[in-house]
């Protein structure tokens, strides 16, 4: 990590450009207004922490941010935003993509363009193959949810229900704990689907305490649902009948569980990153965000994707010496590794998703707030 990180936080602002250097555009689409305005906020700000710690310039050449907001709800905005990036700024490459179906519309932008794509944190599991462009930083939810699934079999969690939002990658979510869970010869006792923009849970809540279930696996997208999920759950008595609560990174991420409170507390899930994670390089990331951004902020799982977005395209552009051509760009990925304040990341040659640890985390109460506290782990997951 460079050593001026905090020095780095501290003035942000990228320096003036050198107008005789040459531009590399990446055009950073992102949800900043609407329901996933943070998920915008938070990759934005990870993006821009990488840039003020390793400067602005990869093989002499200038990198400028391009920023557009595509309200993270409506994908043929998102394709047309990457569209207008190509054609009227001239964008080198496409970065970002807080929601999965802009980023599967955008894909056909990124293959007709030529233009390398990365995902920073739309988790889809078809992603990837949509394009030969698309190289993906953040996670999928099947690898999550299935070291989720193997952790519950590990300690004889039965009776199991599943509650996931009714969108991509709450259905990828499902199906993976559901193969995982059933593979290892278990049984759902029942699932639900949810519509994404639900924050209404009652009756959902109602029918799966009726199921008697021991556990329930939930898949909900981090924001307000996920807010008012928890409040109901602990309404509806759950936690008091021994229910446990398994879920993914979304569940309890690190930008909502103050807002969540002592719901949250003892809630078990599968995550890439915790602001609690146990490394000197993520204490310094953390130290960097608090003074760059304030300290009622804490820097979540998708800062972390946008400070290794850009951490992909400037070891990208060092290899091919700040050349965008996109087929060379994703050949320099493939199989790269770096060093992140999750732990190691590395992108597979093959399918040109990211591969990482996956952490079994206990949401616990600790002086200071409330955090995602790892007590377990599988490492060199891939994403499938």
């Amino acid at each position: 990590m460079n050593r001026t990180l905090l020095a780095a936080a501290a003035a942000l602002a990228i320096a003036a450009p050198s107008w005789a250097q040459e531009t590399i555009k990446v055009g950073l689409i992102l949800p900043l207004s609407g329901p996933f305005a943070d998920y915008g906020m938070q990759i934005g700000n990870g993006a821009r922490l990488y840039m003020a710690t390793h400067g602005d310039t990869v093989a002499g050449k200038r990198i400028e941010l391009i920023v557009k907001d595509d309200t993270g709800t409506a994908p043929e905005l998102t394709k047309r935003l990457a569209q207008e990036l190509v054609t009227n700024s001239h964008a080198d490459v496409l970065a970002g993509f807080g929601m999965s179906p802009g980023a599967l519309a955008t894909a056909a932008v990124a293959t007709q363009a030529k233009k390398p794509m990365v995902v920073m944190n739309a988790a889809a599991s078809v992603l990837t193959s949509k394009s030969p462009y698309v190289v993906r930083v953040s996670h999928t939810l099947p690898q999550l949810s299935q070291p989720m699934a193997k952790w519950a079999l590990a300690n004889r969690i039965d009776k199991v229900y599943t509650l996931v939002a009714d969108f991509a990658p709450g259905l990828d979510a499902g199906a993976a704990f559901k193969h995982a869970y059933e593979a290892g010869g278990q049984k759902l006792l029942g699932e639900v689907r949810v519509p994404v923009s639900n924050v209404d849970f009652g009756s959902y809540i109602q029918r799966i305490k009726d199921a008697k279930p021991n556990a329930v696996f939930v898949f909900l997208p981090p924001g307000e649902g996920t807010i008012a999920f928890m409040k109901t759950w602990a309404e509806r008595g759950m936690d008091k009948a021994g229910v446990k609560l398994l879920g993914t990174v979304d569940l309890v991420d690190d930008s909502i569980v103050e807002a969540i409170g002592k719901p949250a507390v003892g809630a078990i899930t599968a995550g890439h990153y915790s602001t609690a994670h146990e490394s000197p390089l993520n204490r310094e990331y953390v130290a960097a965000y608090a003074k760059a951004y304030g300290t009622k902020m804490r820097p979540n799982y998708m800062s972390v994707a946008g400070y290794d977005g850009m951490a992909a395209i400037y070891t990208a552009l060092n290899k091919t010496g700040g050349d965008t051509d996109g087929g060379k760009f994703v050949g320099a990925l493939k199989g790269a590794k770096w060093d992140s304040p999750r732990g190691t990341v590395a992108i597979d040659p093959d399918t040109r998703d990211v591969t990482q640890t996956v952490y079994i985390r206990r949401t616990e109460q600790r002086e200071g707030g409330i955090y995602s506290i790892e007590f377990d782990k599988f490492a060199d997951q891939k994403a499938f």
